[in-house]
């Protein structure tokens, strides 16, 4: 399984915003920091919006903020809300499936369960789990650049 790229950079908006939680932050500097399209990353933010995680503000003044703590985003929910398809295998696709074995085959609930497991162990870490003083100084860097 491959996450998407809209996935990739919906955790790295997250991370960028939880290491300045007391500012307002325009996705230009966000797009800036990554070398992400600005078209890209504003297509991110409103997933993020729309799921919750992140509040927008308009304006002149305007730009994101985590929505909620950080350590109330788990990163599973996160993935779950930026992946546009779990769909591993052809047969999880019901309007365009052709496997002529889908109705006795046991590998689509193998992999149903298995991709439940990959979102409960992310579950299991927050937003807040991967915000450290080291990885700060990184994110310092890239606003200074």
């Amino acid at each position: 399984m491959q996450l998407t790229v809209h996935t990739d950079y919906a955790l790295r908006v997250l991370l960028y915003l939880a290491h300045f939680p007391d500012r307002r932050i325009g996705t230009e500097e966000i797009s800036s920091a990554y070398g992400i399209s600005k078209h890209h990353l504003v297509r991110v933010v409103q997933t993020l919006a729309d799921a919750g995680f992140v509040a927008v503000t308009v304006g002149r003044s305007g730009g994101v903020q985590l929505a909620r703590l950080p350590q109330a985003i788990r990163v599973g929910d996160v993935v779950r809300a930026a992946e546009p398809s779990f769909h591993l295998v052809e047969c999880h696709e019901s309007a365009s499936q052709t496997c002529p074995i889908v109705a006795g085959c046991r590998l689509r609930g193998l992999l149903d369960n298995a991709l439940e497991a990959f979102l409960a162990e992310l579950n299991k870490q927050t937003l807040a789990d991967l915000v450290t003083a080291k990885s700060r100084d990184t994110f310092i860097q890239l606003v200074a650049v």
